[in-house]
């Protein structure tokens, strides 16, 4: 006979959730939400006013804001760590009266909060309640972050004679793959960094967006350095998708678009929520699309060009020179999008959550990496897994056209797309009863009906 997870019981059925307020932290957060709900707990989420997530959206949750101590003329996220600093400091106090008021109702089994959200694990000590952490990067980049206070001195900040150097703390990567953070003060960063590593030692558990088989290397050393319960149980968005959390409006349009294209033939470009670039970096960019004679679908967010409001700094003729073979929107149903016949290839920022969501439909990528865990995600997506190539900073019209014919039509795209096929694979039978991700949330379920 099967076996059936056991129902939570009523006394520890209740859990709170709190999620980092930025769009690649609040979509796994609430996806894994969904997960649990879904198993019978109850969820209350525990969120700041900046970027509050759409309510209505999850009527099935409670919703608690607290204050972040951010006005609206201080919500800029262009200093992460600055940004990410001080909510760690200006959530303390709003975090620990509303658990309070939390379990004056009734118990609560334990707290789900962010990697990011470190001080979480002391007011969650001061009540006597577990902390499981979410880290909604890669097992292989939290643990180069975790490495990352240690090494610093050897390798950073980055000497163009170095970039190419191997890091042997931290293998495959080499000087220039070590993530690097736009802030005023590096020495906030490495202080974050620690702390972080320290509470995450200092939890109950560790939840990964991501399956064993991708990272099994990863999860046994992350098993090493975190000698607490580790469960990969992702990729979260197969069980429940992120369109209902997002902060953006999508254009649907861009389904009817797709539609109209042939199998494979069109290349998605999408940079993520935050990322930025100049004018011309957009502008090298819009012609390598042009000139590469492909299809393509991009995705240039408001705000996306550095001093633009939105498409006037294209190239002046470029609507005409590109006619019906090109489609721009502010923001795509990017999961929608990837599942698409029509889509062979993603020019991508390479975000954990875009990452996963292009392995989870067989679609190779072109990786154009910005900040922080992105630098790592691209070197495994082209130098480990084999399965995209990547461009590295200042990149020209030319090589973006001649790397985008690699992908989408040259037999190295092949190739890259048959690895890519076989890990999505690996990431049904995962999902499936008896797979890898199936039992490690059957063993968290167990885990959290223990405490």
């Amino acid at each position: 006979m099967e076996n059936q997870t056991p129902k939570p019981k009523s006394n520890n059925h209740h859990l709170v959730l709190f999620p980092v307020p930025l769009q690649g932290h609040i979509n796994p957060m609430l996806q894994l939400a969904n997960i649990l709900h879904s198993k019978g707990f109850s969820i209350t989420i525990i969120h700041t006013h900046f970027n509050s997530p759409t309510k209505s959206n999850h009527p099935h949750f409670t919703f608690l804001p607290i204050s972040d101590g951010f006005s609206k003329t201080k919500t800029s996220t262009e200093d992460a760590i600055s940004h990410i600093t001080l909510l760690n400091t200006n959530c303390v106090a709003p975090f620990r009266d509303c658990l309070a008021r939390l379990l004056a109702d009734g118990p609560i089994a334990c707290l789900i909060t962010d990697a990011i959200l470190h001080f979480s694990q002391l007011v969650a000590d001061g009540f006597g309640l577990p902390r499981i952490v979410l880290s909604t990067c890669s097992i292989s980049s939290f643990l180069v972050f975790a490495a990352l206070p240690v090494i610093q001195e050897k390798y950073l900040p980055k000497q163009d004679s170095q970039l190419e150097s191997p890091v042997p703390e931290v293998l495959p990567l080499q000087v220039k793959d070590l993530p690097s953070m736009t802030t005023n003060d590096s020495e906030d960063f490495y202080k974050f960094l620690t702390n972080m590593v320290t509470q995450t030692k200092a939890s109950s558990g560790l939840i990964w967006n991501t399956f064993s088989e991708l990272e099994e290397s990863a999860l046994s050393q992350s098993r090493d350095l975190f000698p607490i319960p580790n469960f990969s149980i992702g990729p979260f968005h197969k069980s429940f998708p992120a369109s209902s959390s997002t902060l953006l409006i999508q254009d649907r349009s861009s389904i009817s678009w797709l539609d109209t294209q042939k199998l494979k033939s069109v290349l998605y470009v999408s940079f993520g929520s935050i990322a930025e670039m100049d004018r011309k970096e957009f502008n090298e960019m819009a012609w390598g699309l042009a000139n590469s004679m492909q299809p393509f679908l991009w995705v240039v967010r408001p705000g996306f060009i550095r001093g633009s409001k939105w498409l006037e700094a294209l190239p002046s003729g470029y609507a005409e020179k590109i006619g019906d073979r090109g489609c721009i929107v502010k923001w795509a149903p990017q999961q929608e999008v990837l599942a698409h016949f029509a889509v062979g290839g993603f020019w991508t920022h390479d975000g954990w959550n875009s990452t996963l969501e292009s392995i989870c439909e067989g679609v190779p990528m072109i990786c154009s990496p910005c900040f922080g865990d992105q630098l790592v995600n691209a070197k495994y997506v082209s130098d480990v897994w084999g399965i995209g190539l990547r461009f590295e900073k200042g990149v020209e019209r030319g090589e973006i056209e001649r790397g985008i014919r690699r992908v989408m039509v040259e037999r190295e795209g092949e190739e890259m797309r048959e690895r890519i096929l076989c890990l999505k694979e690996k990431v049904d039978v995962c999902l499936e009863d008896g797979g890898s991700s199936h039992q490690h949330l059957e063993e968290l379920i167990s885990y959290i009906l223990s405490f």
